[in-house]
């Protein structure tokens, strides 16, 4: 099997990137290295093993194509992109190139050069919109959203909200449609909050990550001031810790080769399901409690259209390729921070 990882060097695209290592399979990654940690990411991924790497920017239609070309790979998966909501508010034109142009840019490469290539695309629960028709109780720590006691399933309608929104919806939409119209064997993933190892969390990109930093550096004194967060910290999100979300990829793909071909042209919602859904609230009086510290954190007016619930309603993907978390979010949240202590 013949792999290319776009932004392989990313925090998930490195985690599958060592997976496929692992496997001894054949490896190519393509990323910009403009991310923080991915030049990191890439040093400690040369430690696992051998696999070809193009330093690329998928906004460049023609070498891409032409890597595809040479290469054949049986399997893409598409993680590059521009990932931070901020960012896109800032920036739009970027994020638009960078999401939009350079998606598109992989899909016709598949088209053109390896049509027979399983495509998986990491798409986000933001094309969702702000989910405000929703009726939400909220309890002391947390909003819970009434009719959604198994989460928000993949029939939730459609509502493209800000230009990371409009350029994640864009390609889902374009993942699909080439499913449709040229065959190809394309599956979206819906991805809710993800955290493990190698992600190298902002304060914009990663929040788990993020917050654990924090707890850190005021639990060692090294915190210059207190940090912030946007609105009441109740608003919910289901957390998935990276092995998982590798389990996830390579389930798929392994339905897809065997003939069933249910999943291609399907988009999948992917967290860790209401049994991991956390608060920022609760995230806080978990890391107090485990660390042996007490936040000092100040409020900020609630980002643009933030969601006060997202879960992932995980039972399709259980259904069509037999996957379910394994990792409870202590235990990811752990690990998370362990890491941190030793990367941050």
């Amino acid at each position: 099997m013949k792999y290319l990882i776009t932004g392989g060097c990313g925090f998930i695209g490195s985690n599958l990137a060592d997976e496929v290592l692992k496997r001894n399979e054949e490896l190519l990654v393509i990323d910009n290295l403009s991310r923080l940690g991915s030049e990191t990411n890439f040093e400690w991924l040369k430690q696992k093993g051998q696999f070809s790497f193009h330093k690329l920017d998928i906004r460049n239609a023609t070498p891409l194509e032409k890597i595809v070309d040479d290469y054949k790979p049986d399997v893409i998966f598409h993680l590059a992109g521009q990932v931070a909501m901020t960012t896109s508010l800032s920036n739009p034109e970027l994020d638009f190139q960078t999401n939009v142009v350079g998606g598109h840019n992989v899909l016709e490469a598949a088209r053109k050069k390896a049509p027979e290539a399983i495509i998986t695309y990491s798409s986000t629960n933001k094309v969702y919109g702000d989910l405000e028709y929703v009726s939400y109780l909220e309890q002391p720590k947390r909003y819970e959203a009434l009719d959604h006691e198994n989460g928000f399933d993949e029939e939730t309608g459609l509502d493209f909200q800000s230009p990371y929104g409009c350029s994640k919806g864009a390609i889902d939409q374009y993942m699909l449609d080439y499913a449709r119209m040229f065959k190809l064997r394309t599956v979206v993933f819906r991805h809710s909050s993800i955290f493990g190892g190698r992600q190298f969390s902002t304060y914009d990109q990663g929040w788990i990550g993020w917050f654990v930093k924090q707890a850190l550096d005021q639990k060692n004194d090294t915190a210059k001031e207190a940090f912030t967060i946007s609105g009441n910290g109740k608003q919910v999100r289901d957390v998935l810790f990276s092995t998982d979300l590798v389990r996830c990829y390579f389930n798929a793909v392994k339905e897809i080769r065997e003939d069933k071909g249910k999943s291609i042209g399907q988009a999948f919602n992917i967290g860790g399901g209401m049994e991991n859904s956390l608060s920022l609230l609760e995230l806080f009086d978990y890391l107090e409690e485990y660390i042996d510290v007490k936040l000092n954190y100040s409020r900020l007016p609630w980002r643009c259209s933030d969601q006060k619930v997202f879960v992932a309603d995980i039972r399709k993907a259980s259904k069509h390729f037999g996957w379910a978390p394994k990792i409870s979010k202590e235990e990811g949240l752990r690990h998370m921070i362990e890491w941190v202590r030793e990367n941050g």
